[in-house]
């Protein structure tokens, strides 16, 4: 056999290499790790002991992670074992009963595993694991109020402990995860502080009543690990989430008291384009009808009239339309507005299949999001700026390929969207509620 020639750099290079004196490491790092090697044989030990201890659905959870603990670190139960009970202790905030999760036997199992027993750790770590499974899945039950859903996939369930505490050993801290409740929506957390505020001071049963109702429609609505869009008509806001954080927010306008944005959830799955706009059979006949009785063009207001209301209509001449048959409501016409600058939709619409014929679309009246009040609409959602939601969207700058009417383009995956009304506030005194629009707390 040929035996290939190191070329003479290399062989320099290696003899130096050998030859160089190595410094033996400083003293402190020998003992960290000396103090990580005796962690992660603590730890070592502590699997054993779960997988010696574990049963059914916990066992399947810590067998995806070779047994290692959730809960304990170095030896240790962490802290945000003290977050949960915190939580447990209060679980009356949430509709539930802090008897439920036996309360006083995690702290019992918690003093226990103080001593540094690996068979004591492994126990306090299964009992906080199912009491937290437990919890997490108790909270996700369907709630007490009024939701149409466009997507049955987004109804709240129960879920599994090996599911729940597979979600929360996901982030990058647990820690964090459990003391800021991040299983639960950021606005599910906010109204339950000031329902313990309430209760703390001894606030009215009235304001318990409506903090009550406002968590029951915030509990519907996922934590911010899942990527959703929340839309708040009470506030007219609009929210996105993603990977553990908010995303974005902006300013929307919704329904009025008359033509109210309802409490929905679907999945958004395309954004259209250039779109056309249909126009409503009342503003046909209310407005632009009368218009074009005063001498108005519809070319000049950019609308056309079409023969019915198929997916495939033709388009007619506006000279084939009795306009004062319309303006007085004994004949109906179905007008679309052109694409354009001016259009109503702006120049992107986001849809969700849902009953109720809802979308969220960009706008031309940029001026409404500066109103202090933004139920304008006739229940869809003006966006404040639907290129930036666009692009959080489809990953990419939302942009027409040309400016061919109504382009289709599919987002990468579905993204769940919520609409809710959630009127309870913090402000400087406390708590606060938003005006009643809608007349939902009553």
């Amino acid at each position: 056999m040929r035996h290939a020639r190191i070329p003479l750099f290399l062989f320099l290079l290696f003899a130096i290499a050998a030859a160089w004196p190595h410094s033996a490491p400083a003293a402190p790092r020998a003992e960290a790790s000396a103090d990580e090697a005796a962690d992660e044989a603590r730890a070592g030990s502590v699997a054993i002991e779960i997988r010696a201890q574990a049963r059914g659905r916990l066992k399947k959870f810590y067998a995806s992670r070779g047994f290692w603990p959730l809960w304990a670190s170095a030896g240790k139960i962490g802290s945000e074992a003290q977050s949960l009970i915190g939580f447990l202790e209060t679980a009356e905030l949430d509709g539930l009963k802090s008897s439920t999760y036996k309360v006083d036997d995690l702290r019992e199992a918690m003093e226990s595993a103080r001593g540094g027993d690996p068979r004591q750790i492994a126990r306090a770590e299964l009992k906080l694991s199912k009491a937290f499974a437990r919890y997490a899945s108790d909270m996700r039950r369907s709630p007490k109020v009024e939701m149409a859903y466009g997507d049955e996939d987004l109804k709240p369930k129960k879920l599994r402990d090996d599911e729940v505490l597979r979600a929360a050993a996901l982030p990058k801290s647990f820690k964090d995860y459990v003391a800021s409740m991040e299983w639960m929506s950021p606005h599910y957390l906010r109204v339950r502080k000031l329902l313990a505020q309430s209760v703390e001071r001894g606030g009215s049963e009235e304001e318990r009543r409506r903090l009550r109702l406002n968590l029951e429609r915030t509990r519907v609505l996922p934590g911010p690990w899942t990527r959703h869009v929340v839309v708040d008509s009470a506030s007219g806001r609009l929210w996105y989430y993603q990977a553990g954080k908010q995303q974005g927010m902006m300013k929307v306008v919704v329904g009025t008291p008359e033509t109210q944005t309802p409490m929905l959830a679907g999945t958004l799955h395309y954004a259209i384009l250039n779109p056309y706009w249909n126009v409503p059979v009342s503003l046909a006949q209310k407005s632009i009808a009368k218009k074009v009785l005063s001498g108005r063009s519809l070319k000049a207001m950019g609308m056309e009239v079409l023969s019915d209301w198929s997916a495939s209509p033709r388009v007619l001449p506006p000279s084939s339309v009795d306009w004062a048959a319309v303006a007085a409501g004994t004949q109906q016409v179905r007008l679309r507005q052109l694409p354009g600058r001016d259009n109503s939709m702006g120049r992107a619409k986001f849809l969700f299949p849902n009953d109720e014929g809802i979308y969220l679309h960009d706008t031309p009246d940029k001026d409404l999001m500066a109103k202090r009040d933004r139920h304008l609409s006739n229940g869809c959602i003006r966006l404040e700026d639907a290129r930036r939601l666009g692009k959080w969207l489809l990953g990419r700058p939302i942009k027409a390929a040309s400016k061919e009417p109504e382009q289709v383009v599919a987002l990468p995956v579905g993204v769940p969207v919520y609409l809710t009304y959630v009127t309870a506030t913090p402000t400087e005194k406390g708590i606060g509620f938003l005006n009643d629009v809608y007349n939902r707390d009553l």
